[in-house]
Formats: structure tokens, C-alpha cells, sequence
């Protein structure tokens, strides 16, 4: 039930990647020219076994500027209904390419670039994770036993569930 928070070992990006191609959406913060933290929702076109994350974004976007000025970013996946969380850092890029446009591309994106993968205002973003960590909870019954043990033995509970550091 109570497990060791981890640093990375084989496999560990690859269960990352298999977390976050299940929640899809990530939060994504860039820092503007101010110093300030400025998240905004994307969804994860792809995940690549190099640490490669790609997302679709519009040239004129605020985020575009922002990692001209700053190249650091971070992401926050979480799915409440399974107990399964995602942090991760990197640097991020912007590109024009139409080969990994098409690629990447499907139909729903047609609503934010009604041209198609050739659309004048489709960047391609391509984040390189630097360090991430996950977490994977166990149900509430685990909760409430760790609950019952630490008010007994005085001990807190350590990591419930799975924890891993990657980097």
C-alpha cells in the first residue's frame, strides 16, 4: 500500500508518456515578459520516446512571444477520476513545418484552423521534457487505512500509491 517516492529508472518515461497519452489535455504555463506565470490549456498531439512532446498553436498567440522571451514551460496533466497526476518541465520551440503539420493533424483542428494543416497561422510547439514526476493514487480505501495506521502508531503515512522523479 505505501511506497517510496523514486527517482527514474528504465521504463519510467515510458510509463509518463503512457499517462500522458491517456489525459491528453495538460496545462501548459509560459512566463510573459514580466516575470508572470500564464497557463492555458493544450492537448497533446504526441508523445516521443526522446522526451518530445508536439502541440498546435497559432502564431499569433500570446505563448508565441512568450518563449521567444523565455523558453522554459511547464505542463500539469491530472485525471481526478483515476487518481493519476503529471508534472513536467522543458524547454519549448516553435516551428512551421507542414510535413509534421499533416502528421499530427486531425479532423477536430479543423475548428481552430478551418485551412488545414497548410493554415498560415498553425505553429507547431515541441516541448522537450527536462524533469517530470508523476503520481498515481491508490482509492480512498488505502486513504483511510494509512489514516488509521498513522493515528495508531503516531507515525504519518509516507507516499500512498506511486510516485516516480524523472530526469
Amino acid at each position: 500500500m505505501l511506497e517510496k517516492m523514486s527517482l527514474s529508472g528504465p521504463g519510467d518515461f515510458a510509463k509518463l508518456g503512457e499517462l500522458i497519452r491517456d489525459i491528453r489535455v495538460a496545462l501548459l504555463t509560459t512566463v510573459d515578459r514580466d516575470g508572470g506565470f500564464h497557463t492555458r490549456p493544450v492537448q497533446t498531439l504526441q508523445v516521443e520516446a526522446d522526451r518530445t512532446l508536439w502541440f498546435f498553436t497559432d502564431w499569433s498567440s500570446p505563448k508565441v512571444d512568450e518563449l521567444h522571451h523565455d523558453v522554459r514551460v511547464s505542463l500539469g496533466y491530472a485525471d481526478p477520476t483515476k487518481n493519476v497526476y503529471v508534472a513536467a518541465s522543458g524547454s519549448g520551440s516553435l516551428f512551421r513545418d507542414l510535413q509534421k503539420a499533416k502528421q499530427l493533424w486531425s479532423i477536430e483542428q479543423r475548428a481552430y484552423y478551418p485551412a488545414g494543416p497548410e493554415d498560415e497561422r498553425l505553429a507547431l510547439l515541441r516541448v522537450v521534457i527536462e524533469r517530470a514526476e508523476y503520481w498515481i493514487a491508490p482509492g480512498r480505501t488505502s486513504y483511510l487505512v494509512a489514516a488509521v495506521t498513522a493515528a495508531v502508531t503516531g507515525t504519518p503515512a509516507g507516499v500512498i500509491g506511486e510516485n516516480r522523479k524523472i530526469r
